[in-house]
């Protein structure tokens, strides 16, 4: 028998032929969207006669095609049709020359889902990795590649190390693949932008409140009022505080975020924003690994820290934008924000599997295999204890323009952005009297007290960093249209990065580097009926070794590594319009990537690669049914280095991927759902001796909808299944338990 592998049966796929790709149901139920048939078919000639008949056109005229929207509610739509993350301005979909995800409102409220980490699970190819010393908060891998400083607010980087909510956005973005051009410095895997939720003209008020079990409770408030015929108010706000399957984890946070926006549908827009947001959380750093896994004999629940752990975040953003159209082919804005985070951490983690409950046992290491019963083991528990200040002010100008050269139309943006950021991070080591420097405790593998913090703890000031950078782009990028099917998209980025950092006590005591780097992109999309669209594109991104404004000895006189992706692709409106599908093949490759030699230092000489297939779904089979989905097939692989791990699988990068969410109306008030989220095995380092066991999670809901106000019930995880969420390679390899099994109840109340 023939087999297909994964890769070669996504090219049959991407370029068959879809079989029904705008049949509609001749007995539609109300309220299903319907579409005319494409020009030129013997649908849309006999649609045109018709059309003729009735309204006294001449026979054989064409008209365009028509999307109708019934009875449903856009709030309630699974399917997005524009994205700012592929252009920096609102684009449709079919438009964009890469894969891109946008996660809708509507599908973060059917699932319950309140953090960013549960949104990003509608995302494939996005895995997440565990806090970690100066890594505190929302940690992604994308597409293999980390994406922890490709997070954006609005277009913006959000680059400070804190939890993030969802009571503010409208939706979560996601462009897959390097696009230095519009982000700078960065985006191997791709860029991760949240969408704010924007004043509109027509009054309204949102409250939610939610109860759970695990001691669970959380509010919402979203209230938006017009000021004058063409200025509106609106402000977002939220609170709670989460208990967890987990022993000891607790969660106390709030957050508001207030924006007016003024000259709502006039030529000069301005939005004044802001987001202010406390966490105070309980820091989980997971479980360490024994015999080559993470140590499930240790239960699901338990938990290695004390019970005075915390780590308290404050973040205050603020943005002011500009937008001015001089008339429908010229508009031009600039935007600014300031954004400052403070970490304040007392955590502690297991380190070091020991064999003996001295500080003078052995520990076990690569892969912590041993013949010793868990009952025999113990763990050394460490210090994370540190204060982190990120700052940084942002400037973006753009002017887009369109013109025509001939039979050529042109989409023209340029741009240029501006930053300055500012880092410190103050570490401290946390020792108790008569135990190693930096050891405070050693614990039973199973059953670790939850204790206090030992009283005679001895705190010492450790290192302090501090950092600054400096950075100035220009970019153009043009999509031209040629003719009605045909579209080439290409862009071009000059960058200058400059960046330094001083060390109070580690190596390099200091440390300084400018760089410069031209990045590009290019595309194209060939759209033969207004329902296909299928693509070709490469760009380009580049990543110095102060892009975090943090520097491993030996990185500072190293030129920034080069990223760069191949990718073809589709993307179909099916079912008159109602149901996106779309699927791309890639190759992200980075070609010069860090390597450590033998004696310590670093060269740029290794390679890695990332191969896959991606598909995605999006929106309505019928009126009453609605799908949100993807699926990925990753093929990581470390091409070069030179310290040993050449041919290995990079961490934290499964080979498989998918998750599906569906709803469906039973009756116009009562609605079901639910769907799986599959996770292959992956590894929590790229020495390979730690293997993450892969799972499947079912989640479920049922909700009562009337005019003002629903009632929904949510059951997470509803198999109650064991399995490990978030990985770190630290300490041998660290996992972290997943949620088990929550029950959540919500009831939201609208006011017009």
């Amino acid at each position: 028998m023939l087999k297909t592998t994964p890769l070669a049966a996504a090219v049959m796929a991407i370029f068959a032929t879809p079989l029904y790709a705008q049949t509609a149901a001749p007995n539609a139920p109300a309220g299903t969207q319907v579409a005319q048939a494409p020009a030129g078919t013997p649908d849309a000639k006999t649609a045109s006669d018709g059309a003729a008949a009735a309204d006294g056109s001449a026979p054989g005229a064409t008209l365009p095609a028509v999307k109708v929207t019934g009875q449903t509610d856009a709030n309630d739509d699974f399917q997005p049709e524009m994205s700012s993350v592929g252009a920096k301005i609102p684009t449709a979909l079919r438009d964009i020359p890469q894969a891109a995800v946008v996660v809708p409102k509507a599908v973060l409220q059917s699932q319950a889902a309140s953090s960013f980490t549960d949104a990003l699970r509608n995302v494939p190819g996005i895995t997440i990795a565990a806090a970690e010393g100066g890594s505190i908060g929302n940690n992604i891998n994308l597409r293999g590649f980390s994406a922890r400083t490709d997070i954006y607010l609005d277009g913006f980087r959000d680059r400070g190390q804190y939890y993030r909510d969802t009571f503010n956005l409208e939706s979560i973005d996601v462009l897959y693949g390097p696009s230095s051009l519009y982000f700078g410095r960065g985006s191997t895997g791709g860029v991760i932008n949240q969408v704010s939720k924007q004043p509109t003209l027509k009054p309204r008020a949102d409250v939610s409140v939610q109860a759970g079990t695990s001691d669970r409770y959380r509010t919402t408030v979203d209230l938006n009022q017009p000021i004058t015929d063409t200025s509106a108010f609106r402000i977002n706000a939220f609170g709670q505080s989460l208990g967890s399957t987990r022993d000891v984890m607790k969660s106390k946070d709030y957050g508001v975020a207030p924006e007016v926006k003024f000259g709502i549908g006039t030529p000069t827009e301005i939005t004044l924003s802001a987001l202010i947001q406390h966490n105070r959380d309980q820091p989980d750093y997971g479980v360490p690994s024994l015999n080559g896994h993470p140590a499930s004999v240790v239960g699901p629940s338990t938990f290695y820290g004390f019970t005075n752990d915390r780590t308290i975040q404050d973040v205050q953003t603020f943005s002011a934008r500009i937008k001015h159209r001089f008339n429908e082919n010229v508009t031009l804005s600039n935007q600014t924000q300031y954004s400052h985070y403070s970490t304040d951490v007392r955590a502690s983690n297991p380190a070091a599997v020991l064999t003996g409950p001295l500080a003078t046992s052995p520990a076990l290491s690569n892969g912590n295999f041993t013949t010793l019963s868990p009952s025999q083991l113990f763990v050394r528990m460490q210090g994370k204890d540190r204060v982190i200040n990120d700052h940084s002010i942002y400037n973006t100008t753009e002017l887009e323009t369109k013109f025509a050269t001939g039979f050529l139309k042109h989409d023209l943006l340029t741009g240029v952005d501006l930053s300055h950021e500012t880092y410190g991070n103050q570490s401290y080591t946390a020792t108790t009297p008569g135990l190693p420097s930096n050891t405070i405790a050693i614990v039973p593998l199973l059953n670790p007290p939850y204790v206090p913090t030992p009283s005679n703890l001895q705190i010492t000031r450790g290192n302090l960093a501090e950092s600054s950078a400096n950075g100035i782009g220009i970019y153009a990028n043009d999509t031209v249209s040629i003719g009605q099917h045909w579209k080439v998209v290409g862009g071009v980025r000059w960058d200058r990065y400059e960046a330094s950092i001083n060390n109070s006590i580690n190596a390099p005591g200091y440390a300084a580097q400018t760089n410069f780097f031209t990045s590009v992109r290019g595309g194209v999309i060939w759209q033969p009926t207004d329902w296909q669209s299928y693509y070709v594109s490469y760009g380009t991104s580049f990543d110095p070794s102060l892009e975090a404004l943090t520097l491993t000895n030996g990185q500072q006189g190293l030129p920034p590594v080069h990223n760069k992706s191949y990718e073809v692709g589709s993307k179909w409106d099916l079912l008159g319009g109602g149901l996106s599908l779309t699927q791309s093949l890639f190759n992200i490759e980075q070609t010069n990537a860090r390597t450590q030699n033998v004696d310590g230092t670093y060269t740029l000489d290794g390679n890695i690669r990332v191969r896959g297939y991606q598909l995605g779904v999006a929106g309505r089979i019928t009126n009453k049914w609605q799908v949100f989905g993807g699926y990925t097939y990753m093929d990581g692989e470390i091409v070069e280095a030179r310290d040993g791990t050449q041919g290995n699988v990079p961490a934290n990068t499964p080979r498989n991927m998918l998750t599906l969410w569906t709803t469906y109306a039973i009756t116009p008030q009562w609605e079901i759902g639910g769907g799986p989220v599959y996770t292959g095995p992956r590894y929590a380092a790229t020495n390979n001796r730690v293997e993450v066991p892969g799972y499947t999670r079912w989640d479920a809901m049922a909700a009562y909808h009337q005019k003002h106000y629903d009632v929904q019930l949510n059951l997470i995880n509803l198999t109650n299944k064991h399995y490990f969420d978030q990985v770190i390679a630290s300490d041998g390899g660290r996992a972290v338990p997943a949620q088990g099994r929550t029950f959540l109840a919500t009831v939201n109340y609208r006011f017009y």
